[in-house]
């Protein structure tokens, strides 16, 4: 990057993620056609984008055969492509068809470059197998899109980031508008996405991430109740197609809501590249943690097998926190029977971190009267 710039990046990071936040009303439709901000996003969206991607799909259940589609839906600079190169090797030798679609021919073209860098071999010769395909179209409002996508249906289709910016302008207490556009949008994805027949060589799949905020984590539990009824049930992280216990959102009303529990994972971000770090912490927005709500949908519920007799599979999701007592910590995970307090030794609880499956024997529980979790004990 020439000096020029590199001196002004900073700045640029920070106007730029002022925009995706505080300042949206600001933002126009092709912010990111403008160089700086194309920039900015390229050298600290991006990257960090990237980063929380390949920690995501490197434990995901993603099976992708010779000649599979994947729709790409708001790829921006190719994300989802580079972050499955990076974190799924053994997909490299498999031919693959990418559709990827994004409302600005500029960050497309960008991430095209990138990619072709990316998967480049040491001598600098192009024998990547997969086939890049760049549409320029959006998602909209009601479930369309402002482009055909040609071809046989999808083995995955992924929405990675976008429904953010869509459903952002919706009211917290706006629920049946933000049902009704989850349904819209579940109808697009499972319309284009191979239908998941148990016993069909290849079962489509749909994957969305979102930032791990609470209207994220509204969001992505009633579009995971959408694509249920569409035929596309819970693969991860969810261990059930029970009715979501962690449904996000804001209880109460006025000057009384408050944020309800929400499906988020958060982990450290230590191993993060130094330039990062220090770009991030140049821009005033340093990132000691990367957080996303998530779900995987399409086939069989992945933690409804395997689980022993009497016992269930219980997802952690939150941080461990003090229950009051020096040596009683708690972490809040999902199971089939609802919300599921863990408790344990701070050690115990140390060797879950959020994300990881536990088993549990849930019968004649106790209840915590505080949240009305159910109560599980970790040795």
């Amino acid at each position: 990057m020439p000096g020029r710039f590199r001196h002004g990046l900073p700045d640029d990071v920070a106007e730029l993620s002022r925009l995706l936040t505080s300042a949206r009303t600001e933002r126009e439709n092709y912010y990111l056609g403008k160089p700086a901000l194309l920039s900015a996003y390229l050298r600290y969206f991006l990257p960090w984008n990237i980063y929380r991607l390949c920690r995501l799909l490197a434990s995901l259940p993603v099976e992708l055969k010779a000649g599979a589609a994947v729709n790409d839906l708001g790829s921006g600079p190719l994300t989802l492509p580079a972050a499955l190169w990076i974190s799924r090797p053994d997909l490299r030798s498999v031919p693959l068809e990418f559709r990827c679609l994004d409302r600005t021919p500029a960050v497309l073209d960008a991430g095209k470059k990138f990619f072709s860098a990316l998967t480049a071999s040491a001598d600098g010769s192009k024998n990547c197998l997969w086939k890049i395909i760049t549409i320029r179209g959006e998602v909209k409002l009601n479930g369309k899109l402002s482009v055909q996508l040609r071809g046989k249906a999808g083995a995955l289709t992924t929405a990675i980031n976008i429904y953010n910016e869509l459903f952002w302008n919706f009211s917290p207490a706006d629920s049946e508008g933000l049902e009704y556009f989850a349904e819209k949008q579940a109808s697009l994805l499972s319309s284009i996405t191979a239908a998941p027949a148990k016993d069909a060589d290849e079962k489509g799949s749909i994957l969305i991430v979102e930032p791990g905020i609470p209207r994220s984590g509204e969001f992505i539990s009633i579009i995971r109740s959408c694509l249920l009824n569409k035929g596309f049930p819970p693969i991860s992280p969810c261990t059930h197609s029970n009715t979501c216990p962690f449904p996000g959102g804001y209880a109460g009303k006025g000057r009384h809501q408050s944020k309800t529990k929400w499906c988020h994972f958060a982990f450290d971000t230590e191993d993060a590249p130094e330039e990062l770090h220090k770009l991030s912490a140049a821009s005033g927005i340093p990132k000691e943690r990367a957080v996303l709500s998530f779900i995987l949908a399409g086939g069989h519920c992945a933690g409804e097998a395997n689980a022993q007799k009497n016992k269930s599979k219980i997802r952690v999701i939150s941080d461990s926190f003090s229950l009051g007592n020096a040596n009683a910590f708690g972490r809040y995970s999902c199971s089939d029977k609802g919300m599921v307090l863990l408790t344990g030794s701070r050690k115990a609880l140390d060797s879950s971190p959020p994300g990881s499956l536990e088993e549990a024997s849930l019968k004649n529980c106790k209840t915590d009267p505080k949240s009305g979790a159910l109560m599980a004990e970790k040795e």
